[in-house]
């Protein structure tokens, strides 16, 4: 959420908007069924925080200039966006913060993490050997950011765990085993893995046996990393 006239309209008006060229998967689908909302620097005391959400009822594509008329005509004005039409807002009981106050544009979860998330991060619902290792990370005080991009000429790159240090920071990435036999796939990695590195990070890639089976040498070596690049950054 950008900006406070958009949630007042979410509040007061009951509907949202979300452009359909750069919309989410389960909204294209029209499968998702509730929506919040996390505040950026806009809100000032509250920004970079989930704090609101609301039930789904209908879901339209409208041209933006019929959603929002007395906006000046640009080119925008002709696109299509998904109106999503709400509920009542609820405050949640617990705001769920996001500890480097990251910049996020949609995270696809379920109402049950949404109710128990401690922050920002327990609201992925990824696959799960992802989902096991995120478990294992957090009971051993490593704090990471999940799916955490990082920009570059090269491409915009999607990291499964984000582990900053002072020295250099780790990308930790989950592999299924079938992943590793996919020739290109292993190719195209390697170019990722030069690029990561010449930004300054170290890559780490397990697979689901590192994960299911040898969870504790997986762990060992994360964290000995982390040693070797001047610790965790605060």
């Amino acid at each position: 959420m950008n900006n406070k006239r958009d949630f007042a309209i979410a509040r007061e008006k009951h509907w949202y908007r979300v452009p359909v060229k750069s919309a989410p998967r389960n909204l294209r689908e029209l499968s998702v069924k509730q929506i919040a909302f996390y505040f950026t620097k806009a809100f000032e005391n509250e920004a970079y925080s989930v704090r609101w959400s609301g039930n789904i009822k209908r879901i339209t594509i409208v041209r933006r200039r019929d959603l929002l008329p007395d906006e000046i005509l640009d080119p925008r004005s002709g696109e299509d966006y998904f109106k999503i039409e709400l509920g009542e807002l609820e405050r949640l009981s617990t705001p769920i913060l996001s500890r480097r106050q990251r910049r996020v544009v949609f995270i696809q979860t379920t109402p049950s993490r949404l109710q128990n998330a401690k922050e920002l991060n327990d609201l992925y619902h990824e696959s799960p050997v992802e989902e096991e290792l995120w478990q294992a990370l957090k009971s051993e005080d490593i704090p990471a950011e999940r799916q955490f991009f990082i920009d570059d000429k090269e491409g915009r790159f999607a990291l499964d765990f984000a582990i900053f240090c002072n020295e250099r920071s780790i990308d930790v990435e989950c592999d299924g085993d079938k992943y590793h036999l996919q020739t290109h796939r292993v190719k195209r990695d390697k170019k990722r893995n030069n690029v990561l590195e010449s930004l300054g990070w170290s890559v780490l890639r397990y697979s689901s046996s590192d994960i299911f089976v040898r969870l504790p040498e997986t762990l060992r070596q994360v964290k000995e990393t982390i040693t070797r690049y001047g610790g965790l950054k605060p």
